[in-house]
């Protein structure tokens, strides 16, 4: 899997971020939306990796934690962008647009 993230959501990403410890996660999340295939992705900043299921990618901006299990649901190259007309970040491939309003959650209660 490769992960570009543009020059602009490192840019908020660093500033949501700030001098807090922890680790980039592209989480697939399945809260409320009734099984495990009606997720949506969102970014989290989580204080510590999960043991079982996150792997590492390494990226341009630095490394993102992605869930070994859920990686089926995302395509093999994807590129994580900041729109400044929505204020919220955005998740595409080469193929298609996978979340146009992705959020941001620091340190989420799983």
């Amino acid at each position: 899997m490769n992960i570009v993230i543009t020059e602009k959501a490192s840019k908020i990403l660093t500033e949501k971020i700030n001098d807090h410890q922890g680790h980039l996660k592209l989480k697939y999340d399945t809260e409320g939306c009734g099984c495990v295939v009606s997720g949506v992705p969102i970014l989290w900043y989580v204080e510590k990796p999960d043991e079982v299921d996150d792997i590492e990618i390494e990226t341009n901006f630095r490394p993102i934690l992605v869930e070994k299990s859920k990686m089926v649901f995302l395509d093999e190259e994807l590129k994580i962008d900041y729109s400044l007309d929505s204020n919220t970040f955005r998740l595409v491939s080469p193929a298609q647009i996978i979340n146009g309003r992705m959020g941001f959650k620091l340190y989420p209660e799983e």
